[in-house]
């Protein structure tokens, strides 16, 4: 089973949910805002794909940090603090494979290769 992990207003959250519900692939959603970032995933997602790829400093949460905080982000242990007191730091959406794959971010040509789905046409 899929699990994606993320926020429901965020726009490649929706996007990706939309694709998923098209493409009829059942799937799990855990709300960081509702659930929170469950850390034991969260060492295994920046395991698999580093933990400067899962934070996101482009977004507004980022932004409103204090100078500080943002500085004191250099490692791994740092940054993984972060994003579990601020979920809206982690890059949306994460999602868990079946095959046990981990992969952040939206394109359906990538999620259909993945899903093991034909591209329509």
């Amino acid at each position: 089973m899929i699990t994606l992990y993320g926020i429901p207003n965020c726009d490649t959250v929706k996007a990706a949910r939309a694709w998923l519900a098209a493409q009829q692939i059942p799937h799990v959603f855990h709300d960081y805002k509702k659930l929170g970032v469950p850390p034991d995933h969260l060492a295994r997602w920046a395991a698999a794909l580093g933990w400067e790829r899962l934070l996101n400093r482009q977004g507004t949460t980022w932004r409103r940090l204090d100078p500080r905080r943002q500085a004191a982000v250099v490692d791994s242990a740092a940054a993984m603090a972060l994003m579990v007191e601020e979920p809206s730091l982690v890059r949306r959406p994460v999602v868990e494979w079946p095959d046990g794959g981990i992969s952040v971010g939206f394109t359906a040509d990538d999620w259909q290769a993945r899903a093991g789905r034909q591209p329509p046409g």
